[in-house]
């Protein structure tokens, strides 16, 4: 098992064999090519639901205001309604490899916060996850089936903001796919 906060949970979650992230052609290119990815704060996040707990198990903060963890979101299933879902999605970037892919975006995310925890983990729609607030969404955003990256600061005076990250090429593990006609 890795070293990395992820082997948290990995006896209770396991990974999809693939991920799917739909967005625009422009943005899921760089994605296949240089292995680009935003990470926001789940704040920013499409979707978000401006929950303010902590991501568990990592523990609660009981003087911590607000949601200060960043997220990066994929879907654990193909499904063109999802292009409608996502604002001016054309392309679908189709992850066929996602453990592969899981463990490079933790390393990734290391190596540029060492001090953050992580985890990725399937959200649970309609009832609490046990992972906490950033890991459960209403009943009717169950059509989203998203599988999320969560990373949360070890150190409560760490912020977070946007960060970009790169992983390198995905194109021996990922393809891009275009909204049917």
């Amino acid at each position: 098992m890795n070293s990395h906060p992820r082997m948290l949970a990995a006896a209770a979650y396991s990974r999809p064999s693939k991920l799917y992230r739909y967005s625009q052609r422009q943005w899921l290119e760089r994605s296949l090519l240089l292995g680009e990815f935003r990470l926001c704060p789940a704040g920013d996040a499409p979707h978000a639901q401006g929950s303010r707990e902590q991501i568990l198990p990592f523990g609660a903060r009981r003087h911590a205001p607000q949601a200060n963890y960043l997220t990066l979101s994929l879907a654990n299933a193909w499904d063109e309604s999802l292009f409608a879902t996502f604002a001016g999605a054309d392309c679908c970037l189709v992850v066929h490899q996602a453990e592969e892919f899981g463990e490079r975006i933790h390393r990734a995310v290391q190596r540029a916060l060492p001090s953050w925890a992580g985890i990725d983990a399937a959200v649970s729609y309609g009832v609490p996850s046990p992972l906490g607030a950033a890991f459960s969404k209403s009943k009717q955003q169950a059509a989203e089936k998203e599988w999320l990256f969560a990373w949360r600061p070890m150190q409560p005076e760490l912020l977070a903001h946007p960060l970009v990250i790169r992983i390198g090429s995905i194109e021996g593990i990922a393809e891009l796919r275009s909204r049917a006609a």
